[in-house]
C-alpha cells in the first residue's frame, strides 16, 4: 500500500509537465514533434481537494502510482475570452496560451453559419506575422501540438494555411486560414463552474 511509504492516495501522473518547445520543422513535417501537454488523473479514486488549493494554481504534494512525488499546475486562463466555449475547448485554449506566451490573442464564440464557433466548440489562434517564416513555423507548431494532445483535448480537427488536419490525417485543399490556426473539440460540454484544468 502507498502509505506505508508515506505516500499519499491522491494519485496524478505528469505527462510532460516541463513542458519543452520543439524545434521549428518544416511543415511537410507538421506532425513530427510537439511540445508534450497536461497532467493526467490516474487514480480511480476521486481526490478531495480544498477549494483553496486548486484557488491558488497549485495542489500540495500529489503522488503518481509510480510512488514518484510530483506537483501538479492548474492551467490559469488565457488570452481566450471562455464565455459560451466547452471544457474541452477551453482546455485546448489554455493549454496552447501557456505552452506558446507569444499567442495575444484567440478568437472563441462568434456568429457563424457553421456551428462550431456558435456552439463553443472552435477556438481560432491568431499567429503574430503569420506569413514569415517565423509566423508559419509557430502555426505549424500549434497544429503539431493540438494533434499531439487529440484525445486529451477531444480534438476534431484544425486547418492551418490550406490543410484540413485531423488525427486520422491531413487533405490540402481551399481551406484557408493564413492567419490563424483553427482548433475545433468534440466539446465535452458546458462548464458548470466548479472546472480546474490540468497542465
Amino acid at each position: 500500500m502507498l502509505t506505508a511509504v508515506g505516500v499519499p492516495a491522491v494519485v496524478l501522473l505528469a505527462a510532460g509537465a516541463d513542458a519543452q518547445r520543439p524545434v521549428e520543422k518544416p511543415a511537410a513535417a507538421v506532425v513530427a514533434e510537439a511540445p508534450p501537454c497536461c497532467m493526467e488523473l490516474v487514480a480511480p479514486a476521486p481526490a478531495a481537494f480544498s477549494a483553496g488549493s486548486a484557488a491558488g494554481g497549485r495542489i500540495e504534494w500529489v503522488a503518481s502510482s509510480r510512488a514518484s512525488v510530483r506537483e501538479a499546475r492548474a492551467l490559469p486562463a488565457g488570452v481566450a475570452p471562455e464565455q459560451g466555449l466547452q471544457v474541452k475547448t477551453i482546455l485546448v485554449a489554455r493549454a496552447v496560451s501557456a505552452i506558446f506566451p507569444e499567442i495575444q490573442s484567440i478568437g472563441g464564440v462568434r456568429p457563424d453559419a457553421l456551428r462550431w464557433h456558435p456552439d463553443g466548440l472552435a477556438i481560432d489562434v491568431m499567429i503574430p506575422n503569420p506569413g514569415t517564416a517565423e509566423g508559419i513555423a509557430l502555426g505549424n507548431q500549434i497544429v503539431a501540438f493540438a494533434l499531439k494532445n487529440a484525445d486529451r483535448f477531444a480534438l476534431q480537427d484544425c486547418i492551418w494555411r490550406g490543410i484540413y488536419f485531423t488525427p486520422g490525417g491531413a487533405r490540402a485543399g481551399g481551406y484557408g486560414h493564413y492567419d490563424h490556426v483553427h482548433i475545433t473539440t468534440k466539446g465535452g460540454g458546458y462548464p458548470t463552474g466548479g472546472e480546474v484544468y490540468y497542465r
